[in-house]
């Protein structure tokens, strides 16, 4: 626990460098560092993050040290998933054609294709960052705005990667296992991944009338998209757990162990949490 508090107070003695050099006389922010502010933020949530990564964990091998408040977010995730996400998604299903819920899908991956590509260079894959380069510009051009995935019918396959992978890539490890309210389950590696993510996205900083409604569309529709792509898939997990808690954290924790170790995986076998 020393070692850990040591590492965080470095990561705030860090945060504080950061901000003096971001500043003028009086604390007054100088005109030509105004940008690096928010960079230094962020910076400050992931030392912040990464360093307290493995300092709260507990003996019972789940890594689960929350468990407690987590059952009950999870239980809330549950009744809100019945009452709302699982309908929605049926419907969607049913009443959204299928190559138009394929369109939507590409769409959606397309306009990740920044993030992933910027992951897969941290992560030292130069071979997947010039897949994910290659098929973004392809879907955007021949694809008609990433709508169909042409690269992928030309043998060019698609991934996921995100800050959360990177950090595992680099050694980093999970932490403490946690559920999120309408996001469902996590860690605080992943968290702090999330946060990176969103700074690493371009669309972050693009501001023109209605934009704050478009990224809220996007990640209605991302959410909308996951849910309804593993109807079945979820539907099974809940039939046959015999503890759903307990076994929705083992198979975040494989899946996420396994991208981290053997890569992309087909998200077809495991429901997208």
């Amino acid at each position: 626990m020393a070692i850990c508090g040591l590492v965080f107070h470095a990561s705030a003695a860090t945060f504080r460098a950061i901000s003096r050099s971001a500043t003028g006389f009086g604390g007054t922010p100088v005109p030509t560092a105004r940008s690096n502010i928010r960079s230094s933020r962020v910076l400050a949530v992931l030392l912040t993050g990464v360093s307290l990564i493995g300092c709260a964990a507990d003996s019972s091998g789940h890594n689960d040290p929350f468990e407690q408040p987590n059952r009950v977010i999870f239980s809330f995730d549950q009744s809100f998933d019945t009452s709302v996400a699982r309908p929605v998604a049926v419907f969607y299903n049913h009443a959204v054609p299928r190559f138009a819920r394929s369109g939507i899908h590409n769409f959606l991956g397309n306009l990740d294709a920044p993030v992933t590509f910027g992951n897969d260079l941290l992560q030292g894959d130069v071979r997947r960052a010039g897949q994910t380069a290659g098929r973004a510009v392809i879907n955007s051009t021949l694809g008609i705005g990433g709508l169909v995935d042409v690269a992928g019918n030309l043998g060019i396959p698609g991934h996921h990667a995100d800050f959360g992978l990177t950090l595992g890539v680099w050694g980093v490890g999970g932490g403490p296992y946690l559920v999120l309210p309408f996001a469902g389950p996590s860690n605080l590696r992943d968290v702090t991944g999330d946060v990176v993510d969103t700074f690493m996205d371009p669309f972050t900083y693009l501001k023109w009338s209605n934009s704050t409604i478009y990224l809220g569309i996007r990640a209605g529709m991302g959410v909308i998209d996951r849910r309804a792509r593993n109807v079945h898939t979820v539907d099974e997990i809940e039939r046959t757990s015999v503890e759903l808690y307990a076994t929705t954290r083992s198979l975040y924790n494989q899946h996420r162990n396994a991208e981290i170790s053997q890569g992309p995986q087909d998200t077809n076998d495991l429901p997208s949490f």
